[in-house]
């Protein structure tokens, strides 16, 4: 990741006043429910589109699979706006997930580019497929964000807590899960 997708300079990815609108939020656990049954939906999804890809075999199933993860990009978009409004004050865009919030204007546009060939068949069966896939990539791309800035708060809010108790943490409490 790029420095320009970390928290603007001097500024932490929360004020200690976010950290708990945020900790406190129902919207946080939506999220954290929301995603990943999104990447599960993508994962199976993308199995389903290279399948027909590959074999013509399961265009339905395919097709019904990327509606199904884009109604999961909607919810979790929709939802984020929400917890984005409680945590920061801002439907959008907030200093610390900006470049998070620009990426997904582009993921949703894509998504709903299929939905809009989908539905109107400006384009082929396998155009469409295409098409999803390359907003899958954009998905992934977005969703790696996100991952990014889960372990920085994982880690700014040990180092937080290790400041306010003024003791080591043990080495297990620090470690990053890769996602």
């Amino acid at each position: 990741m790029s420095a320009s997708s970390s928290a603007p300079a001097g500024r932490a990815l929360y004020t200690p006043e976010e950290r708990i609108r945020r900790d406190r939020s129902p919207w946080t656990i939506v999220q954290g429910v929301l995603a990943p049954l999104q990447l599960l939906a993508c994962l199976i999804s993308l199995w389903l589109v290279l399948r027909f890809l590959q074999s013509g075999v399961g265009a339905e199933a395919a097709t019904i699979s990327v509606i199904i993860k884009t109604g999961f990009l909607y919810a979790i978009m929709v939802t984020g706006a929400i917890w984005e409004k409680k945590v920061f004050g801002v439907w959008l865009f907030a200093p610390s997930f900006f470049w998070e919030d620009v990426v997904s204007m582009a993921v949703i546009a894509l998504h709903t580019a299929y939905l809009y060939a989908f539905l109107t068949d400006a384009l082929t069966l396998h155009e469409q497929m295409w098409l999803a896939l390359i907003a899958y990539a954009a998905y992934v791309i977005n969703a790696a964000q996100f991952f990014y800035k889960l372990r920085l708060a994982r880690k700014t809010s040990a180092a937080a807590q290790q400041a306010r108790t003024g003791a080591e943490l043990p080495l297990e409490s620090t470690r990053m899960v890769d996602a």
